[in-house]
């Protein structure tokens, strides 16, 4: 699957990019498994190591990590840097879907 296959879906897709050495990636990690177990189905997450892949972080100015992207029909729709939290995510992926943050 090509990465623009991965984020053309109708349903929200948010890109984590992220490395395994970046600490505050790391703490990503279960604020992400959160917001997953939140929308199920409706919303799909998907980690990017950059060092495995360089081009795509650049293609998208992936300059800092975490950078979380949510893409929506294939078009980036939002964009943070750094630690975010589940409330902020879930209310954002919950404008692309039926949910709403809780």
């Amino acid at each position: 699957m090509t990465f623009a296959e991965l984020v053309g879906s109708n349903k929200p897709v948010l890109i984590d990019f992220y490395a395994d050495w970046c600490a505050p990636c790391r703490m990503m990690a279960p604020i992400l498994e959160d917001v997953k177990k939140h929308f199920g189905e409706e919303a799909t997450i998907y980690k990017l190591d950059v060092d495995r892949n360089p081009q795509v972080a650049a293609a998208y100015q992936v300059q800092s990590i975490p950078t979380m992207i949510l893409f929506h029909n294939g078009e980036p729709v939002w964009r943070q840097s750094g630690v975010v939290p589940a409330a902020e995510i879930k209310r954002i992926i919950g404008t692309y879907t039926a949910q709403t943050a809780k």
